[in-house]
Order: C-alpha cells, then structure tokens, then sequence
C-alpha cells in the first residue's frame, strides 16, 4: 500500500538559502542572479540557494546575497546534517544577461562562481540551465532532485504567484 507524502512549499527570495529534509517544492525567480541546489543521493533530500551577485569581498558584505558566502553556507548545511560530499549532487540554473552591461558581467560571474565552488567542494554538477538572455522561474523538488525550469522574456510579479498576494486597488 503506498504512503501518501505531504509535499510542502517554499517561496525563496534572493539572498536566503533553504534546506528541509521533508519533500517540499522550492520555487525562486531568476534573472541574473543564480539558484543552485544540492541534494544528498543517499538520504534523499535537497536544498536551494538563490544569490544576486558572485563575491563579497569585504566582511560587512558576508550574506547570503553572494555565491561565494551563499553556496557554501548551503553545503555547510547538509554536511552538518550528516552529509557526505561524496554524496552531494548539484543543479545551477540561472545568470541570464540583459541589456545592461554590468548584468551580462554580473551574470556570468555568478554562474563561474557556482562552477568554482562547486568544484573545489568535489560536489558533481548534474544539470544546468545558465546564461542566454530569459529570465528563469525555478521549481524544485527536493524529494526527487527535479527542477522545472520555465523561461521568460520579461520577470512579472506574477511570476511569483500564488506565493505573494497581489494588492488589491479598492
């Protein structure tokens, strides 16, 4: 007889890192800024990080808003948990360019930085979906190590529905 299994939900913001070890659908939107997920193979469980800029150079800038701080704040996470990083297999998704000069900079920074990390922790990169010129909204399931990943010329607010409510004009 199957089990059912509550599936939670979780809206994250960029510059915040979560991590559950029950089976919860991570939803982040994307521009330049870069998501990366870990998940451990053997006990089944992921989690998502969601950063708007590549390095923080200085000690007053050590938040999770930089990949260099944010990535491994995450797999600190899962190696405190028990983790092995043997065990770790990671996702990027992300570092879209715009117009803007700094942006194109700034996003593939963030996704060299992913790379770079990733690599020196020894933790196998299994997908990505990085750089081109769309926006991303991400879900994630972090039971399964799935992603979704839907591409968007333009980020709306309504990207993020249904986490936030849209205000209504009385």
């Amino acid at each position: 007889m199957k089990k059912d299994i509550q599936l939670y939900e979780y809206l994250l913001l960029p510059g915040y890192i979560f991590m559950n070890h029950e089976p919860t659908l991570i939803s982040t939107v994307l521009g330049s800024g870069v998501a990366v997920t870990v998940w451990d193979s053997k006990k089944e469980y992921g989690g998502m990080t969601n950063y708007l800029y590549p390095r923080a150079e200085r000690r007053a800038e050590m938040t999770a808003l930089y990949g260099n701080v944010a990535i491994k704040c995450l797999i600190d996470m899962f190696l405190e948990s028990g983790s092995l990083a043997k065990n770790m297999r990671a996702q990027i998704f992300g570092g879209a360019r715009s117009a803007s000069v700094e942006c194109v900079r700034v996003g593939k920074e963030n996704i060299r930085m992913a790379r770079v990390i990733l690599r020196e922790q020894r933790i196998k990169v299994v997908s990505e979906d990085v750089g081109g010129s769309l926006g991303r909204k991400i879900v994630y399931n972090n039971f399964k190590n799935e992603a979704m990943v839907y591409k968007v010329n333009v980020l709306r607010s309504g990207d993020w529905y249904p986490y936030l409510k849209r205000s209504r004009k009385t």
